[in-house]
């Protein structure tokens, strides 16, 4: 039961306060791996891999240490401030409605600046729908993995489960995409993570379709789902465009280049207040979550 609790105070903490403005441990984890990264790079894949593993072993193995080793109430609150900085819900809103605000005072540059900080696609050329729709796109998916995901592995494996999750994705954040430099090199974090969220992924677009549209979310999930690039990213942007009734994904650009993406969703294209309506979809999942957890809590433990 005391996990349980560590999860509504993570959460709880998490909305009341935000991220910390200074010293947030994930900053010092990136500058670490950003300067190894520039150390020991090479074009292999297993030089990646044994990258990863020596930064992610350390934090998960002392992280179970600290849980099995202090007082319960220590521990307690330990675990919920594992989950308190792993999770990124209430920052996500915040930086979303800035983007918001901007399009909706008709500050277009204000709103591409603010957008950039949201997404890894070129953002200097973007239109008031192309800015609303990277940002839907960008809080639907970046609720799976710093809400859902963060949560999903709390509930399997308290603070080490969490602080595995958190630093992979960052990991992922930086590595992970197809540069030149991290084809081969950032392969094992991209695999790492996809493996990590493949669960929660799933239970979010679920949470999503549930609380919106059902029927068309289901519907945009199986058919669009499977040929979009990324097999996490596709079922929860797919279920989460359907569940809100807008038409998503389409071409985007990529340092500098033109990428060509399917189409997600049923409906208009997105606009200013969509975003609110995205952001409202994740904080309600949020709920559903946390609604269940208590009973299905302790039936299990019954």
């Amino acid at each position: 039961m005391t996990s349980l609790w560590a999860l509504y105070a993570g959460v709880a903490a998490d909305a009341l306060l935000g991220e910390p403005r200074r010293w947030h441990p994930l900053v010092g984890f990136g500058r670490l791996a950003e300067t190894l990264e520039r150390r020991f790079h090479a074009d292999r894949r297993s030089r990646g891999a044994l990258l990863l593993a020596l930064l992610l072993a350390p934090p998960v193995l002392l992280a179970a240490a600290l849980v099995h080793w202090l007082p319960p109430r220590p521990a307690l609150a330990f675990e919920a401030l594992c989950l308190y900085l792993a999770l990124g819900g209430r920052s996500l809103a915040e930086h979303a409605r800035w983007v918001q605000q901007a399009l909706a005072a008709g500050d277009l540059d204000g709103a591409r600046t603010r957008v950039a900080w949201l997404v890894s696609r070129d953002t200097a050329g973007l239109d008031r729908e192309g800015v609303a729709r990277a940002t839907v796109e960008s809080v639907l998916e970046n609720g799976a993995d710093a809400v859902f995901g963060s949560l999903f592995w709390f509930l399997v494996a308290g603070a080490p489960g969490v602080v595995l999750h958190r630093l992979a994705n960052t990991l992922d954040a930086m590595w992970g995409y197809r540069t030149a430099r991290h084809a081969r090199f950032g392969w094992a974090a991209a695999r790492l993570d996809d493996l990590l969220n493949y669960l929660p992924a799933r239970l979010a677009a679920a949470s999503y379709a549930l609380l919106g549209a059902t029927r068309r979310a289901l519907a945009c999930w199986r058919a669009q789902a499977p040929r979009w690039k990324s097999p996490n990213a596709g079922p929860v942007m797919a279920a989460g465009a359907g569940a809100l009734g807008l038409a998503l994904g389409g071409s985007a650009s990529y340092h500098g280049r033109p990428e060509p993406r399917p189409a997600l969703g049923d409906g208009r294209p997105p606009r200013a207040e969509d975003i609110g309506r995205a952001i409202g979809l994740v904080r309600h999942a949020t709920w559903l979550w946390l609604a269940l957890l208590l009973p299905a809590w302790v039936i299990r433990h019954a």
